[in-house]
């Protein structure tokens, strides 16, 4: 499958390594890949992030992403959704935090092997997803905008955050397509 990615979807996987290498994660995964992707310039990735206001909106992202992190992968929508059950998320993390330590549920625990080839079920489903996606688009190639698309057709923290940041897959693809009418 890797060697039907270009140049820029290979920097991206690349990219997700960094990262996880550089917040001590113990292992690559869609946070990882979605703040690779938001590194990305020149790519038909970086021009639907651009258009669609992410990039500008980088800083908030992190954040929303640290914050689901701190929570153990729960979302902003997730935990507005257990808001409604009576579940008051940020309380339950406060007091493992109080009880653990900062970060408890972070799984960001220091590691003694680096984090390449070392990518979770949810970022290999997004590796799948992408050529699943390419195949669909009738691509002979896995570019960018493959993951891209790949992390917002599923629910999970990336998709999350950034239908947050009104990044959505159905706006992704009308991006894509003007990009595509115009060039």
């Amino acid at each position: 499958m890797f060697e039907r990615f270009t140049t820029s979807a290979r920097e991206v996987v690349r990219g997700a390594v960094r990262q996880a290498d550089g917040t001590g994660g113990a292992t690559v995964g869609e946070p990882e890949l979605l703040l690779a992707l938001l590194d990305c310039t020149g790519s038909p990735a970086a021009h639907v992030l651009a258009t669609l206001g992410a990039t500008a909106r980088r800083a908030s992202i992190e954040r929303a992403l640290a914050e689901a992190r701190r929570r153990g992968g729960i979302s902003a929508a997730d935990a507005e959704a257990l808001a409604g059950l009576g579940i008051d998320v940020d309380a339950v993390v406060s007091r493992v935090e109080e009880e653990h330590g900062a970060g408890a549920l972070a799984a960001t625990t220091p590691r003694r092997r680096r984090s390449r080839g070392r990518f979770d079920a949810e970022a290999k489903s997004v590796l799948e997803r992408s050529l699943r996606i390419a195949v669909g688009r009738g691509d002979k190639h896995i570019g960018d905008e493959h993951l891209l698309l790949a992390l917002l057709a599923r629910p999970g923290v990336a998709a999350n955050v950034l239908a947050d940041h009104d990044v959505t897959y159905v706006r992704a693809e009308r991006a894509l397509a003007t990009r595509a009418r115009a060039s």
